[in-house]
């Protein structure tokens, strides 16, 4: 591994060859401020998710943290010892990124959010304000809102007489919410995305009906002192009959042919999977029902809309192909169009779902020189902990910890977990509901002599199952340490309306803080 300068690291971004930038703090310090298109892989998760979202071993990865932690290097290390080829080091971090005068950008998701800004601008996507939207409402007129989040976060709360569709699947389903050409159609998320790419996508697929973003969502919507639904179950619509499923065919396929998109045929496929000089991403953009009852082998599963509005969750390498699936010809085109505007090389596959495909992939390097933990039962854990003879550290996300965890146990994280633990300790059980979690964070004590190392078996799920004691400590670890989490307006749907005004106005003031290079990646 080898470091490098702000400078190369600009030159590499615009040079079209295969590119990994990857943040690996925590997810907390990861949203006070990171590089535009880096992908956040914390240490914590580090060897399980470095595979998943850089999976060709070639691929140029970049790292960093912030400079002085030394957390970079440390993920360098394991980067290496699961075979990556090209593994460099961002001089300085964040840190040097500031002093070469280039700017971070604060929040998660970044690139999606800009892109969604940029296609408001472009394209003078409609949108209808919450007071317009209510006063309608109250009057009686007929008009369809359309929430275009996945089910979960529809159920947190939504506007009152909405529907969830998710975005991904607006183009199949959408004939199923709204069964006439009059009805005025409104799209909303919880912000701003995912109402405008909602919104834009049933009007660059040509419906007849009048179509509008939610401006500000359901943020905006409380912000007009308006109510919110909560705990809504109005899923998704049915998907549409054949006949109707075949007339939206031949709309969207005349929208891709207009953009110069041809699927991929599955020979084509097979040898872009099969080449081990460049990454392919192979994903399934249907629901995630679809995806779990009728699994597509080597294929993630990346429900179109998130996709689209999360990019960093899914493709951690900049330069790569990235190849969409779906059952019905309808899905993956429209999100491959909407992904190629982001600045990726997208394609879909043609025929069946997956047909003719790879049926399994080589897996690369394992883990297996993390180190193998002893399992405690809780009984063998609380009979130690009364001698005293043990150190309990709990693993969970310190938001949990907070709420309830088990006397005695204190909270760490892999980055710190050596700093943590004093040396002397020689008993250590590791509470984690991820055994892999606590393998990854042993691996940081590996270097101590006459250490025993355990994980509490069934993880805290089971001590609490049980009805074993349990605290609190809603202060402890402190904000400063709980690295984890990002407190950036985290309580925005809670009814704090002056978060949810700061986190508008970040939102709309991205795409100022651009260059015009980065700008020039994205032709919305």
């Amino acid at each position: 591994m080898r470091l490098i300068t702000p400078e190369t690291l600009i030159d590499w971004l615009t040079d079209g060859d295969e590119l990994a930038l990857v943040d690996v703090r925590e997810a907390g310090e990861f949203g006070v401020g990171h590089l535009l298109f880096a992908v956040p892989i914390p240490y914590s998760r580090f060897d399980v998710e470095i595979t998943r979202l850089v999976p060709n071993r070639t691929a140029r990865i970049v790292l960093y943290d912030d400079g002085r932690s030394g957390v970079a290097e440390r993920a360098a290390g394991r980067a290496v010892a699961l075979n990556y080829a090209s593994v460099h080091l961002l001089e300085c971090g964040t840190a040097g990124w500031l002093r070469s005068g280039r700017r971070l950008f604060a929040g998660v998701n970044v690139p999606s959010k800009v892109f969604g800004e940029l296609v408001e601008h472009a394209r003078h996507t409609p949108t209808i304000t919450a007071s317009d939207l209510h006063g309608r409402q109250a009057r009686g007129e007929r008009i369809a809102v359309v929430d275009g989040r996945p089910l979960a976060e529809y159920r947190r709360m939504n506007i009152p007489g909405s529907i969830c569709c998710p975005n991904g699947e607006l183009a199949l389903r959408i004939s199923t919410v709204v069964d006439d050409d009059s009805t005025p159609i409104v799209v909303n998320c919880a912000g701003r995305t995912r109402s405008i790419i909602g919104a834009q996508t049933l009007i660059d697929l040509g419906i007849a009906n009048p179509v509008y973003a939610l401006e500000n969502g359901t943020q905006g919507w409380a912000l007009s002192g308006f109510d919110l639904e909560r705990g809504s179950g109005r899923g998704y619509p049915p998907i549409p009959p054949a006949l109707s499923q075949t007339k939206r065919m031949k709309d969207i396929q005349g929208l891709i042919e207009a953009d110069g998109m041809h699927a991929v045929d599955v020979d084509k496929a097979r040898s872009w999977l099969a080449d081990p000089q460049r990454t392919t991403y192979l994903l399934d953009v249907r629901t995630p029902e679809e995806a779990a009852a009728d699994p597509v082998p080597r294929a993630q599963s990346a429900p179109g809309g998130q996709l689209i509005q999360a990019t960093d969750q899914w493709l951690g390498v900049r330069g790569a192909r990235v190849l969409l699936l779906d059952h019905d010809g309808i899905r993956a085109p429209v999100i491959a169009r909407w992904l190629r505007r982001m600045g990726w090389d997208a394609h879909t596959v043609a025929h069946t779902l997956g047909a003719g495909l790879p049926a399994a992939s080589s897996k690369p390097a394992s883990l297996a020189d993390l180190p193998r933990l002893d399992p405690v039962s809780t009984d063998e854990l609380d009979a130690s902990m009364r001698a005293n003879a043990c150190v309990v550290v709990d693993l969970r996300p310190s938001m949990e910890y907070r709420r309830a965890h088990i006397p005695t146990a204190i909270w760490s994280i892999r980055p710190r977990i050596a700093r943590d633990i004093p040396r002397g300790s020689s008993r250590i059980v590791l509470v984690s509901d991820d055994p892999l979690v606590a393998r990854m964070a042993a691996h940081e004590l590996a270097d101590r002599e006459g250490v025993h190392l355990h994980y509490l078996d069934g993880g805290f799920e089971r001590w609490v199952l049980e009805s074993r004691e349990v605290v609190a400590s809603p202060d402890l670890p402190c904000d400063g340490d709980a690295i984890d989490f990002l407190f950036f307006v985290h309580d925005r749907h809670d009814g704090n309306l002056e978060a949810a005004r700061k986190y508008l106005e970040w939102e709309q003031g991205l795409v100022s803080q651009l260059t015009p290079g980065e700008r020039a990646v994205f032709a919305p």
